[in-house]
């Protein structure tokens, strides 16, 4: 999208697909501008922007110092605004065809290449398709296999075989919830003022589901048909990340109800290096404890 150039309300930018099913797209609608994942039949938002006091968006153009959004009468109401820092007018707006970021781009003449004075998402793990399927953006920016715990095998080790297939009738499946795990992911489908006990039977029941995510604080429930844009999070958000699987694939402990012996790599990786640092100073503090014994004793003689 140019500089001066507009777009309006009901339509959208898309990017070139990334396989034959899976793209992204920049939307405007009457009440928000959005960044949307779209796979197969489901839509997933990622990003978006709202005029204050609800006001409704006829159309948007680029101008040299930003986004802006008019109503049906021409009025400029909200606008996505540059750093005072950068002084070169925009040039155009782009969607990246494999990160799915919105950038707001200019040329700078010290470097003479055109640079982003704007970008919707300024963290890798924000980015719908930072990791593969099943796996989970860390915060240390890197992707870590969801993980199964196992009777027979210990720890899976395979990001996608041990959850695929067989997502049909609730004789074979159950729902295994992740701790400290959210998604960027949004599906347009919620189910609102639920339980989260009500939310995983709602995914057992509908077989193009393969995961739901449920907010303790709004009671809603959305539903998957992908595991993508999974990212870590502090635990106690209020948000719990629930995937699918075949009933009898996971070692439980024996426990009932909603399952939780869920395992994730990256929390066993946490912990290993915590492990690690602790022991790291238990043996600095000794080592040195015993040579300060050892200097004192040699004073002595």
């Amino acid at each position: 999208m140019l500089w001066g150039q507009r777009l309006n309300v009901a339509t959208r930018l898309t990017s070139f697909p990334s396989n034959s099913s899976s793209f992204y797209s920049f939307e405007i609608q009457h009440e928000k501008i959005a960044l949307y994942l779209n796979s197969g039949d489901w839509n997933y938002s990622y990003w978006e922007f709202k005029p204050s006091m609800n006001r409704n968006i006829n159309y948007v153009e680029l101008g040299s110092r930003g986004l802006e959004l008019f109503n049906d009468k021409h009025h400029k109401m909200a606008q996505i605004s540059l750093s005072k820092k950068i002084q070169h007018p925009l040039r155009f707006l782009a969607l990246g065809n494999k990160t799915g970021n919105l950038g707001l781009y200019f040329f700078s003449p010290d470097k003479q290449r055109f640079e982003a004075a704007f970008q919707a998402l300024n963290t890798t793990c924000d980015l719908p398709l930072s990791c593969k399927p099943y796996s989970i953006c860390t915060f240390d920016s890197t992707c870590s296999c969801i993980q199964l715990l196992t009777k027979e095998n210990g720890m899976g080790s395979d990001c996608k075989n041990d959850f695929s297939g067989g997502f049909c009738g609730r004789d074979k499946v159950e729902m295994l919830e992740l701790y400290g795990i959210s998604s960027v992911l949004r599906a347009a489908s919620i189910e609102l003022n639920t339980s989260k006990e009500d939310c995983a039977k709602f995914c057992l029941g509908n077989c193009k589901c393969v995961a739901a995510l449920y907010s303790d604080e709004l009671r809603e429930c959305y539903i998957y048909g992908v595991v993508m844009g999974v990212k870590q999070v502090e635990r106690g958000r209020g948000w719990t990340f629930m995937v699918k699987i075949q009933k009898g694939s996971h070692f439980d402990g024996g426990n009932s109800g909603l399952k939780k012996w869920v395992v994730a790599l990256v929390g066993v990786i946490d912990g290993l290096v915590i492990l690690l640092v602790l022991g790291g100073l238990s043996y600095y503090l000794i080592r040195k404890r015993r040579k300060n014994i050892s200097s004192i004793t040699d004073n002595t003689s």
